[in-house]
């Protein structure tokens, strides 16, 4: 059964090597390269959502022939707003390693 309460977050929204076509959801500038499912969970929870679940053995749709993962968060603004602030957080905790 559908869950309306919480957002599914695939890790290929944020990875700056895909193409929108192939499954990015924000700008280049918004994104890293190859993020991990572990960066991922920390910049979600810096964002203050909570996780209700993460997978990374799943396969993202549009490219099936490669392990992804994803994480859901409660569904507290819309999906687009949720990918903003969790990249936020993302580039700012990237940048910072690449220091």
């Amino acid at each position: 059964m559908k869950d309306y309460e919480h957002v599914v977050v695939w890790l290929d929204y944020f990875n700056k090597n895909l193409t929108i076509r192939a499954g990015r959801r924000l700008s280049k500038d918004r994104c890293v390269f190859d993020p991990s499912l572990k960066e991922l969970q920390d910049a979600a929870t810096d964002a203050g959502m909570g996780l209700k679940e993460s997978n990374d053995k799943a396969r993202f749709p549009r490219r099936s022939f490669v392990r992804s993962g994803y994480i859901i968060v409660p569904k507290g603004m819309p999906k687009g707003k949720i990918l903003l602030k969790i990249s936020e957080k993302l580039v700012a905790r990237r940048a910072r390693q690449s220091k």
